[in-house]
C-alpha cells in the first residue's frame, strides 16, 4: 500500500479566515498558536500499488526560498516550508547536508540557540544523515527520521513531545531511544503538542500531550516518552500514520482506517462527534481499501484503490468539496462525476484547502483559498497539488516535503544544456579565434532558422565538419551557440553589442530583445554614448531610447567620455539636436 498520510484539525471558526483555536481542553499554559505540520515523505509503496509522490519540485515558488541564491537553490533536495506564517525552512542538500532558515520560533530551528536567521544554518548533528521523514508540530517541535531508522526531535517540549521523558525544551536535535531500542522508525507525525512514529515491524508509538486521547493509551494522562499504540491496532500491519492538532490517524496494510482522540467537527469519521481515547475503525469506510488519506485544520480527505475520494469533517468554507457547509461526521463520496480517476489528495494541518490530481493531470482546488470559500472541486491550470499550497493556501506551508529526487532522469531543456560544447556527441565544430565549439547539426536547424538555411546540400557549409567564423568574436559566438540550447545569456554589455549585431544579421529577434535587457542593465556613465551609438547602428529602437534618455539625464558627465568625442560627426550632430529638442540645454 502506497504510505498515506493524514493532517487534521479539531475546531473551525466560520468567521476567521486564519485556523480557529481549538475547541478541545487547552494545555495547563496557553501554547504558542498552532502551527503546521509537515508531512513526510512517502515510503515505499505496497507491491502493485502506484506511488504519487512529488518530483523534482521548484522551490521558487515559495516566497521563504527567494532568500537563496541561484546556487544554493541548485543544491535542494528535499525541502519543508512551516510555521504559522510559513517563515521557516528546513532543506536538504544533495550532500545529505541539512540546512534551516527562519523565525525560530521555541528553537524549531535547532541551532542551540533562539535567534531567527535569514541565512541558511547548517545542523552539524544531522551532517551525513540521509533524511527519509520529517514533520512538524504546533508547539512548536521538529521530528525527523533517518534511512538508518533514527529519530531526532527539537524544538517546545512543555508536554514531552520529544519524547526524553523531560520538559525541558531542545535546543538542538537530540536523538529518540526510550523504547525505540533496535526498532527502525521509517515515518513520523506531529500533532500541536504530541508525536508518532511508524517503524518498518508496521507498529506504531506516541507520545506528549494526550488531553483528548490522541496518544491512544485509553487515558488523558500525558505521555513522556514514546509508547506503543496498540489496543485495535495489535496485530495489524500500519502503514501510514498522520496526526491532527489533538487527533491520530492510521492506516492497516489491508485498507482499513483507524482514528483516535479529538473529534468535535466529526475529523474522525466515526459517525458522531465523541473523542476516542484509543483507536476505533472507520466504519463507514468498510469494504474499501484506502490508499491515501490527508487531513486539514479538521477535516479529512480519503483516496481508495480505484481512485474515489471520500471527505468528512469540518465544512465551514467548503472544503470537503460537497457544494455545502454542512459538517459530515461520516465519510461521503466528493468529486463522483469526474471520469479521470484521481491519483493524489492534498490537504495541510494549518490551513482550510483541499486539492486532488487525476490521472490526466488536471488539478482541482477548494475550500479556503486565498481567502474565498470554494465549496466545489475547482479546475486550476496547475500541474501538481503543491501549486495549489504555494498560490492559494494561508498560510503558504507544503503539505508534504518535497523532494528533488528524480533518479538522474533529465528533462529535454536539461539535456540540451548539458550536451551543449560536448565533443562526445557533438558532430560539428565551429572555429572561432582559433578555437573550437562543438554543437549538433540537428539542434541548430531546429532552433535558428539560419542553420537551417545553411545546412542544405547546396551549401559548402553541409559538407564540413569545422565551420570558420572570422566576422564575431569566440565570446559572442559562443554564447549565440549556448543560446540556442539553453534560452539564456550571460555576457558584460559590452560583448552584448557584438551578440545584439549577430542577432541582427541572423534575424533572431528573441536574442535581440536579450541582449538589449542586458546592455540596459549595463549602462553607465562611461559606455553610455557607445551603446546609444551601438544601438542606432543595430536597428534597436527600444534600446536607442533607453540610452539617448541616459546620456540625456547625465548629459555634462557623458559629454566628458571618450566615447562621445569619437563618434562620427553626424552622429554627433544629430544627438545634439535631438538633445536639444527635447531641452536638454536649457538654462
Amino acid at each position: 500500500m502506497e504510505r498515506c498520510f493524514s493532517v487534521s484539525g479539531d475546531s473551525s471558526t466560520p468567521s476567521s479566515p486564519a485556523p480557529p483555536p481549538l475547541s478541545s481542553p487547552p494545555p495547563p499554559s496557553s501554547p504558542p498558536p498552532p502551527a503546521p505540520l509537515l508531512l513526510a515523505p512517502t515510503p515505499p509503496p505496497r507491491q502493485g500499488r502506484p506511488r504519487y509522490a512529488g518530483a523534482m519540485v521548484d522551490v521558487s515558488k515559495w516566497p521563504l526560498f527567494t532568500v537563496l541564491s541561484p546556487r544554493e537553490v541548485a543544491t535542494v533536495r528535499q525541502a519543508c516550508v512551516f510555521g504559522t506564517s510559513a517563515n521557516e525552512a528546513i532543506y536538504i542538500t544533495h550532500d545529505n547536508e541539512v540546512f534551516v532558515f527562519g523565525l525560530n520560533c521555541s528553537n524549531c530551528l535547532g541551532t542551540g540557540d533562539s535567534l531567527s536567521t535569514i541565512v541558511p544554518k547548517k545542523l552539524d548533528l544531522l551532517r551525513g544523515k540521509k533524511v527519509v521523514s520529517i514533520s512538524y508540530g504546533s508547539g512548536p517541535h521538529v521530528l525527523l527520521a533517518t534511512e538508518d531508522g533514527d529519530l531526532f526531535a527539537w524544538g517546545h517540549n512543555g508536554y514531552s513531545q520529544l519524547g526524553n521523558g523531560t520538559t525541558n525544551q531542545g535546543v538542538l536535535p537530540v536523538l529518540v531511544t526510550t523504547n525505540l531500542q533496535n526498532k527502525r522508525v521509517r515515518d513520523v507525525a506531529c500533532g500541536s503538542h504530541h508525536s508518532m512514529a511508524l517503524t518498518q515491524d508496521g507498529e506504531v508509538f506516541a507520545w506528549g500531550y494526550n488531553n483528548c486521547g490522541q496518544v491512544g493509551s485509553g487515558s488523558t494522562a500525558n505521555q513522556p516518552s514514546p509508547r506503543r499504540v496498540s489496543s485495535c491496532l495489535q496485530g495489524k500491519t500500519v502503514v501510514g500514520i498522520t496526526c491532527g492538532q489533538t487527533s491520530s490517524m492510521a492506516v492497516v496494510d489491508n485498507g482499513e482506517v483507524y482514528g483516535w482522540g479529538y473529534n468535535g467537527n466529526g475529523q474522525l469519521g466515526v459517525g458522531n462527534n465523541g473523542n476516542q481515547l484509543i483507536p476505533c475503525r472507520l466504519a463507514a469506510l468498510q469494504g474499501l481499501c484506502i490508499q491515501q488519506i490527508v487531513s486539514g485544520y479538521s477535516h479529512c480527505l480519503a483516496l481508495t484503490d480505484e481512485g474515489l475520494l471520500y471527505a468528512w469533517g469540518a465544512n465551514t468554507y467548503g472544503q470537503l468539496g460537497t457544494g455545502n457547509k454542512s459538517n459530515q461526521l461520516s465519510p461521503v463520496h466528493v468529486m463522483a462525476e469526474k471520469e479521470s480517476r484521481i491519483v493524489e489528495i492534498a490537504a495541510c494541518h494549518s490551513t482550510h484547502t483541499s486539492a486532488a490530481k487525476t490521472q490526466s493531470g488536471q488539478v482541482y482546488m477548494w475550500g479556503q483559498c486565498r481567502g474565498q470559500s470554494i465549496v466545489l472541486p475547482h479546475l486550476t491550470h496547475f500541474t501538481t497539488t503543491d501549486d495549489v499550497f504555494a498560490c492559494f493556501a494561508t498560510p503558504a506551508v507544503m503539505w508534504r516535503l518535497l523532494s528533488m529526487e528524480h533518479d538522474d532522469f533529465l528533462t529535454v531543456a536539461q539535456a540540451l544544456r548539458k550536451e551543449f560544447d560536448s565533443a562526445e556527441t557533438a558532430d560539428l565544430k565551429f572555429s572561432v579565434d582559433g578555437k573550437y565549439i562543438h554543437v549538433h547539426k540537428a539542434v541548430l536547424k531546429i532552433r535558428c532558422e539560419h542553420f537551417r538555411s545553411m545546412f542544405q546540400s547546396h551549401w559548402t557549409e553541409d559538407l564540413q565538419e569545422v565551420i570558420e567564423i572570422d566576422q564575431f568574436s569566440y565570446p559572442v559566438y559562443r554564447s549565440f551557440l549556448q543560446f540556442l540550447y539553453t534560452d539564456t545569456v550571460e555576457l558584460p554589455p559590452e560583448d552584448a553589442i557584438g551578440l545584439l549585431d549577430l542577432a541582427t544579421s541572423y534575424c533572431e529577434n528573441r536574442l535581440k530583445r536579450l541582449c538589449q535587457q542586458i546592455i540596459k542593465r549595463g549602462i553607465t556613465v562611461d559606455n553610455a554614448f557607445a551603446l546609444l551609438s551601438a544601438a542606432v547602428r543595430y536597428d534597436a529602437e527600444d534600446l536607442e531610447e533607453f540610452c539617448f534618455r541616459f546620456c540625456v539625464n547625465h548629459l555634462t558627465q557623458v559629454t566628458q567620455t571618450g566615447a562621445f568625442w569619437q563618434v562620427d560627426g553626424a552622429m554627433l550632430k544629430e544627438f545634439i539636436c535631438r538633445a536639444s529638442r527635447c531641452g536638454a540645454f536649457r538654462n
